[in-house]
């Protein structure tokens, strides 16, 4: 299941839930947001698909997980 990931900054109340949850495809910047990573790059929420980062294989579920968990509930799961 392919699936890609992106954050709404505008909603993250920072609590690092996600990063609990999936350190390969979330993370907390010095701002006290959670962003998402691909591979190396680091995206954020400019809507459309620069803000998408690629869920790895075998970390669907951690993913869905942490959008589940996400107090601000700005995480958005998306699959082909």
């Amino acid at each position: 299941m392919a699936l890609t990931v992106w954050i709404d900054q505008d909603l993250c109340t920072g609590d690092g839930l996600c990063v609990d949850h999936c350190p390969e495809v979330f993370l907390l910047l010095e701002d006290g947001i959670a962003y998402v990573r691909d591979g190396d790059v680091v995206r954020n929420d400019p809507g459309m698909s620069d803000g998408l980062a690629s869920v790895p294989d075998g970390r669907e579920r951690d993913v869905v997980h942490a959008a589940e968990d996400c107090p601000g509930e700005c995480i958005f799961i998306e699959s082909p």
